[in-house]
C-alpha cells in the first residue's frame, strides 16, 4: 500500500505535517516504538508509530529522525496525546531528512492504525493475523520481550499453528514452544544457518533435516541506520541467535513473512536484555584479569575474587576454585593462516568473547539465563574466561571441602559445537581454545592464565577449523611444537610420512595406522598385534615396509621419536 492511502481513510485520524511529495512511498509494515534508537527493530518500509515518550527536549528530534531515515522507513506518525501538538523541532527534522510526518489524533489508538496497515498489506481481512500482530505490538510496548521468547513462540503456535525454536549459533536451544528439538537436529540447523549467512544469502534460509523442512530466520540488529552498510558479517555470525520454524516459508505471502520478521525483532529485545545482564560479570572478569596481568599482590586478587564469587555462584558461602579458559578467533585467507584478523578490520576480541560465553554454557541447559555464572573478558584478540568450580563436601564427619575434580575438559567443550561453528568459520576462520588446570588460590591464577594461553597455542598448531587443548596435554615434547616454523614442520612431516601415505594410497596397506598403533604400544609387538587384530608376522612385515620406505629403524629411540613428532604435527 502507499502512504497516500492513509490520508484517504478518515477513520485513522491522520493529518499530514510534511512530506507531501513522498506520499507514493510503499508501506510494507508497521512498528510502534518509544525507544530513542529503534534501529535494531527496523528493516525498511515501515510506518513508525510513536507516542513521543523518547523526546525530552528539542535536541532529541534530529537524531531520532536521522535514525529512521537511515533505516529506510516509509513514514513517521506521532501521537498528539502526550504533548497535545507535534513539536516544531520534529517537523523541521523530518523536513530536512525528507521523511513524511503525520499527526495522530489522540482519539485514535495505534492498534487501529496497525490493524489497518496489516490488512491492507496482506490483501485480505485476516482477522487472526491482525490479532497476532496486535498481541506482538502489546508485548513489545509492555516490557522486555513481553515475558521472554517463549511467550512469543507460544503465540505462533496457538494463532498460526507454527512450531518454532530460538537457537544459539552452536545449536543450543534458548527457547521453544512444545517439545525441544533433538540436539543433533539443533546442531544441524545452526550449521546450515551459519553456512548460509557466510555466503551472503538473505534469510529466511531453508533447511531439511530428515524428512522435516525448516525455515531459519536470523535474529540480529537489522537497522540500517545503526551500522555501516559495509559491516562485515564475520563480526556477528558466531554470536547471533536464529529462529527455526518448522515450515517451508518459500511460498509464504509477504504479510506472514513480515510477521515472522516482527517476531525476530521481539526476540532481539530478549537478546539485548541478556547482553545487558552479562555486563556485570564481564566487568568483574576484566578487573580480575587486569590485576593478574599487572602482577598485583595475591591478597588484592583474592579480595576481588571474594567480590566476584557471590555474583558467579549465588547462594554459595565458600569461595570456589577457578579454571581459566582462553579462546581466539582468527580470520584469514583460504588456509586460515592470517593472524587475528587485524588486516580484515575485524575486532577479534569481542567476537571471541561472545563465542566463549556461549561455548561455556552446558549444551543440555536451555534458556537464555543459563550462562549467568560465566565471566569472560577480552584483551587484544583473546577472550579469557574465569570459570568458578564450586566446592563440595567430601566428608560428612569433617566437613572438609575440595574442588570438583572433573572441571572443564578442552575436548568436551567443543564436542557438541564443532560442526556448526566450523560452518560459521567457513574457509577463512579458525577457533582455538586452551584450558588450564584448576587453581585453589589467587596465587595460582597467573600461572593458570599462562597455562591456558600456552594450551591454546598448542591447539593452534593442530589442523582443523575448531581446535582445543588442555593442561594435561602440555607434555615436554608438545610444548615445543607450536614454536616450530610452519615450513620446517611441513618439510619434516612430508619427509617421514609422505612415502607411507603414497604407499597406503596405492596398496591400501594401512601403514600409517600401523605406525601410530606401534608407537602407542611402546614398540610392543604382542600388544600392537592384538590391538590391530593382526598376526605378529603380519605386523613385522608392515613395520619392515615402513622402515624400508623411510630408511629409518623403529628399534632406535631417535627414529621412534621422529615418527612420533611427525604424526603429532601432521
Amino acid at each position: 500500500m502507499r502512504l497516500r492511502a492513509l490520508l484517504e481513510t478518515e477513520a485513522l485520524g491522520l493529518r499530514l505535517l510534511g512530506g507531501d511529495e513522498e506520499l507514493d512511498r510503499g508501506v510494507r509494515g508497521v512498528m510502534t516504538t518509544d525507544l530513542r534508537d529503534p534501529s535494531r527493530y527496523l528493516s525498511g518500509g515501515e510506518l513508525v508509530l510513536t507516542g513521543l515518550a523518547w523526546r525530552h527536549d528539542a535536541a532529541d528530534s534530529e537524531p531520532f529522525v536521522r535514525i529512521l531515515a537511515g533505516a529506510g522507513v516509509a513514514g513517521l506518525a506521532a501521537g498528539e496525546a502526550e504533548l497535545a501538538d507535534v513539536p516544531g523541532d520534529l517537523v523541521e527534522a523530518c523536513s530536512r531528512h525528507h521523511l513524511p510526518l503525520f499527526a495522530v489524533n489522540e482519539s485514535v489508538a495505534f492498534a487501529t492504525i496497525t490493524e489497518y496497515v496489516v490488512r491492507q498489506v496482506s490483501g485480505e481481512r485476516a482477522g487472526d493475523l491482525a490479532a497476532v500482530v496486535d498481541r506482538h505490538r502489546r508485548l513489545m510496548t509492555s516490557g522486555p520481550a513481553g515475558g521472554g521468547p517463549d511467550v512469543v513462540l507460544d503465540l505462533l503456535g496457538s494463532d498460526l499453528d507454527l512450531r518454532a525454536w530460538v537457537l544459539s549459533p552452536t545449536g543450543r536451544q534458548i527457547a521453544g514452544a512444545g517439545d525441544p528439538l533433538p540436539p543433533s537436529t539443533s546442531a544441524k540447523l545452526a550449521g546450515e544457518h551459519l553456512a548460509a549467512v557466510r555466503t551472503g544469502r538473505r534469510g529466511p534460509h531453508r533447511a531439511t533435516v530428515g524428512a522435516v523442512t525448516y525455515s531459519l530466520f536470523p535474529i540480529r540488529n537489522t537497522g540500517r541506520g545503526a551500522v555501516p552498510a559495509a559491516r562485515d558479517v564475520r563480526e556477528t555470525v558466531l554470536s547471533d541467535w536464529l529462529l527455526a520454524v518448522e515450515a517451508d516459508a518459500s511460498d509464504w505471502p509477504a504479510a506472514r513473512l513480515d510477521l515472522l520478521q516482527g517476531v525476530t525483532q521481539l526476540i532481539a529485545v530478549e537478546r539485548d536484555r541478556r547482553d545487558a545482564a552479562r555486563t556485570v560479570r564481564r566487568r568483574l572478569a576484566q578487573e580480575v584479569l587486569e590485576l593478574v596481568q599487572t602482577g598485583a599482590a595475591p591478597a588484592e586478587i583474592a579480595a576481588r575474587l571474594r567480590v566476584a564469587a557471590p555474583v558467579l555462584l549465588p547462594g554459595l558461602g565458600t569461595a570456589p576454585h577457578w579454571q581459566v579458559v582462553v579462546a581466539r578467533v582468527d580470520w584469514g585467507g583460504q588456509d586460515g593462516s592470517a593472524g587475528s584478523g587485524t588486516g580484515t578490520g575485524i575486532d577479534a576480541g569481542p567476537v571471541a568473547q561472545s563465542l566463549l560465553e556461549e561455548i561455556l554454557v552446558d549444551p543440555a541447559v536451555t534458556g537464555s539465563d543459563s550462562s549467568d555464572r560465566i565471566a569472560v573478558a577480552h584483551t587484544g584478540d583473546e577472550a579469557i574466561a574465569l570459570v568458578p568450580l564450586p566446592t563440595v563436601p567430601v566428608s560428612p564427619e569433617t566437613g572438609e571441602e575440595e574442588a570438583i575434580e572433573a572441571g572443564l575438559h578442552a575436548d568436551a567443550l567443543l564436542a557438541s559445537v564443532r560442526d556448526p561453528l566450523s560452518a560459521g568459520l567457513a574457509d577463512d576462520g579458525r577457533l582455538t581454545l586452551g584450558v588450564s588446570a584448576a587453581v585453589h588460590s589467587a596465587e595460582g591464577l597467573r600461572g593458570a592464565l599462562e597455562e591456558a594461553r600456552h594450551a591454546r597455542r598448542v591447539a593452534a598448531a593442530r589442523p582443523g577449523r575448531v581446535c582445543a587443548a588442555g593442561h594435561h596435554e602440555l607434555a615436554s615434547h608438545v610444548l615445543l611444537l607450536p614454536f616450530v616454523p610452519d615450513d620446517v614442520r611441513r618439510a619434516f612431516t612430508a619427509r617421514l610420512l609422505d612415502p607411507l601415505r603414497d604407499y597406503d594410497r596405492r596398496h591400501r596397506a594401512e601403514l600409517i595406522p600401523t605406525l601410530e598403533a606401534f608407537l602407542d604400544c611402546d614398540g610392543s609387538w604382542t600388544r600392537c598385534a592384538a590391538r590391530l587384530h593382526l598376526h605378529v608376522n603380519t605386523l613385522r612385515y608392515r613395520v619392515g615396509r615402513i622402515e624400508q620406505l623411510t630408511s629409518r629403524d623403529l628399534s632406535r629411540l631417535e627414529d621412534k621419536l621422529d615418527f612420533f613428532l611427525a604424526l603429532r604435527m601432521s
